[in-house]
């Protein structure tokens, strides 16, 4: 079945253990279709980085690959 037409999706979080370029290739390279950025833990300034090198790598493989930046949603407290 041709890639364009397939609807499940891979998703892969990315994090400090699995965030350097070498990683990414081999993720893209094994099938993964969208990289997850947990904006909750780390800095902006490095998922910037990390989405920067998704980018490039993705457009040198010429594989489509989509980042999902996960924001941090309301935190509901019950009690004290």
């Amino acid at each position: 079945m041709s890639d364009l037409w397939r609807r499940t999706k891979i998703v892969a979080t990315l994090g400090p253990g699995s965030d350097d370029p070498d990683t990414i290739e081999a993720l893209i390279q094994a099938g993964v279709n969208v990289f997850r950025l947990n904006f909750s833990h780390g800095l902006a300034e490095h998922h910037v980085v990390t989405a920067g090198h998704v980018r490039a790598i993705s457009q040198r493989l010429d594989q489509p690959v989509a980042v999902l930046c996960d924001l941090q949603g309301p935190k509901i407290r019950i009690g004290q």
